[in-house]
């Protein structure tokens, strides 16, 4: 039950005889049930007393209580008519007390409030006294005033968007990503310049008749993963041994080739003209040598460098 319906159930008796004072009111439902007011109590409606108990904050104190009173009947609060207000106000009181709701002390100090007023205002005055007492009424609307600029206040600042109620801050989580430059990859025309640049510089080494072991391709490659099993990036040039000739830097070479053919090494050049490197992509464990691949495995035995 809201506090209107109960403020419409004390005022009901009163209507009558109050309608040439001040203008009639709209009447203010008891119930909405389905979408239809419900004005009047059934009469074959049966609710035993002790059958619910209703705690009633629609107010906020008596200052509140009393300026609904006041607004509901479009008075001014300059000029509060002390009798009616406090007729229905001590009324409102007393029918809480007979539904059972629960009042604070300080709804009967102000129902004590009205009643000095009232009865300060029905007394007569002595003449010497008439242009000299205040208006007993003052404090009670100075009271009503200040409190309704606060109320007024409260409900602007309620108003205003509230974080967390009205808006919320996004939240978003972005995931760390590290971006990968990947080099540019080599062109085989690079590739070509550089190992003319390998047997260029062979070509400066001393030569030497000497004997030398077969070259194989297979263990060429198995060499060049030991070596690149670091996982850092290699010149291309200090890949070659100068000292075995132009059939050791080919077999050298085939040999990368190769193994960047089945993804085991990586062949990168920064820029055009700019150093070649190659990078292990087997790991720190580089696969057997008996599963590299034997496409230019021919041992080759030279007989001179």
């Amino acid at each position: 039950m809201t506090a209107e319906a109960s403020a419409a159930m004390c005022d009901a008796p009163q209507q009558n005889s109050n309608a040439n004072a001040h203008p009639q009111q709209q009447e203010i439902p008891l119930a909405v049930v389905l979408g239809q007011p419900v004005l009047q109590i059934p009469q074959d409606l049966y609710i035993p007393p002790d059958a619910l108990e209703v705690i009633l904050d629609a107010f906020e104190g008596p200052l509140d209580l009393l300026l609904y009173l006041i607004r509901r009947q479009n008075l001014d609060i300059l000029d509060i008519p002390v009798a009616e207000i406090t007729r229905q106000y001590v009324e409102y009181i007393q029918a809480m007390h007979e539904l059972r709701f629960e009042l604070a002390a300080d709804y009967l100090v102000m129902a004590a409030i009205l009643a000095e007023i009232k009865s300060r205002m029905l007394l007569p005055r002595p003449p010497s006294e008439e242009g000299e007492e205040e208006d007993p009424r003052a404090e009670l609307v100075r009271r009503l005033q200040e409190y309704e600029r606060y109320k007024k206040a409260a409900e602007d600042l309620d108003a205003l968007p509230r974080l967390e109620r009205d808006t919320s801050v996004a939240q978003a989580h972005v995931p760390d990503r590290t971006t990968i430059r990947l080099p540019p990859p080599v062109d085989l025309r690079e590739l070509l310049l550089a190992l003319h640049e390998v047997l260029r510089r062979a070509e400066l080494q001393g030569k030497h008749a000497i004997r030398r072991e077969a070259l194989s391709v297979r263990q060429r490659m198995g060499e060049l993963l030991e070596r690149l099993a670091d996982g850092a990036f290699h010149r291309f040039e200090s890949l070659f041994v100068m000292e075995e000739g132009r059939l050791g830097i080919v077999v050298t070479f085939l040999s990368l080739l190769t193994l960047a053919k089945e993804q085991l090494v990586d062949i990168v050049q920064e820029a055009p003209l700019a150093p070649i490197y190659v990078k292990s992509l087997a790991g720190e464990q580089p696969p057997d040598r008996d599963a590299l691949s034997d496409e230019f495995d021919t041992p080759v035995s030279p007989t001179d460098a």
